[in-house]
């Protein structure tokens, strides 16, 4: 025994129950009113951190020992400005020389000469397992060890001579990060694919051929963030060349503080120029990595001046660019 079936048409059947205007067209259906979700904790500790950074503020806009006219005063000393200048000078020449060798140790490391590779693999353990103030210290006191630096007849002098304190700042900080910027290009060396250099020897290109036009250029888009960190980062490590005697912004503020009596006051003025500085750079950083991002990504991420346009263009926001 079987049910009956209904055999009536699907667009004979009578529709679902639609309410209708008195003209007989259907009513649209009501808009659904979304209602977002309050998260009171949201709330809550925001207004607990915006507590804290007022209070913090007012503890040092309010304190009594320190004079604020003289951070403004000192701001623009020539002295200072100078140190600045130092600080900037001896953090680009020794990012130059770290990257330069880095690249070189970087390509040592990966090589099948077992030679190279372990020359490379001490350098790199050395030089990353000392600190940096250390490193400092042995190249300021090296003529200890090395009374006169004798290269035959091509140089010969006073190691107190040639160890100025400019160039033990630049021994010390270039070689040490030499062996960071080591590891970084390792690491952007081995993210190509192995099939690039297999079709550039394919076509004949030598092996040192190879790493400039095309392992290089396309190892640049990994190699370009963590350097750009590095260099931020070389910019605050170069106070330590204070302990050479290199007269860069920090002992030129601490110079300053030392006689005036404005120990707090010049560590100010000497933090505010490293700020301006990383900002700098880090702008730089931002373009610098949008450029080696061309070949990667579909569309490349708005630029600073982009997203301002939009916002004002669009004040509602709702074609911001994120």
């Amino acid at each position: 025994m079987t049910d009956d079936l209904d055999k009536t048409p699907a667009d004979a059947r009578p529709s679902a129950d639609v309410s209708k205007e008195p003209g007989g067209s259907p009513v649209p259906p009501e808009a659904i009113k979304a209602i977002p979700v309050r998260h009171w904790g949201r709330y809550v500790s925001a207004v607990v951190v915006l507590a804290l950074v007022g209070l913090l503020i007012n503890a040092f806009a309010t304190a009594e020992k320190i004079q604020w006219h003289a951070v403004g005063d000192k701001l623009f000393d020539s002295t200072v400005l100078a140190g600045a200048c130092r600080t900037m000078l001896i953090s680009v020449l020794a990012m130059a020389l770290g990257v330069a060798l880095g690249i070189v140790l970087a390509v040592m490391r990966l090589s099948k000469n077992p030679v190279t590779s372990w020359v490379a693999w001490v350098y790199i353990w050395f030089f990353r397992g000392t600190p940096v103030y250390v490193q400092l210290l042995l190249w300021f006191n090296l003529a200890l060890i090395f009374p006169v630096l004798n290269l035959g007849p091509i140089y010969k002098d006073e190691m107190t001579d040639v160890m100025t304190p400019f160039m033990c700042a630049l021994l010390g900080l270039g070689l040490n990060e030499a062996a960071y910027m080591a590891e970084i290009c390792r690491a952007g060396l081995l993210a190509v694919d192995d099939g690039q250099t297999e079709a550039a020897h394919a076509l004949g290109m030598s092996h040192g051929r190879t790493l400039r036009r095309i392992v290089i250029p396309q190892a640049m888009r990994v190699i370009v963030p963590p350097t750009g960190n590095e260099f931020i980062n070389m910019l605050k490590t170069s106070s330590l060349v204070y302990a050479v005697t290199y007269n860069e912004l920090l002992r030129a503020t601490s110079t300053i503080g030392s006689t005036s009596y404005a120990v707090m006051e010049m560590l100010f003025v000497a933090s505010l120029w490293y700020l301006v500085m990383t900002s700098v750079f880090s702008v730089f950083q931002y373009y610098l990595e949008r450029r080696y991002a061309r070949g990667s990504t579909r569309s490349l991420p708005p630029t600073p001046w982009q997203k301002v346009k939009a916002n004002l263009l669009d004040p509602s926001g709702k074609r911001s660019v994120r």
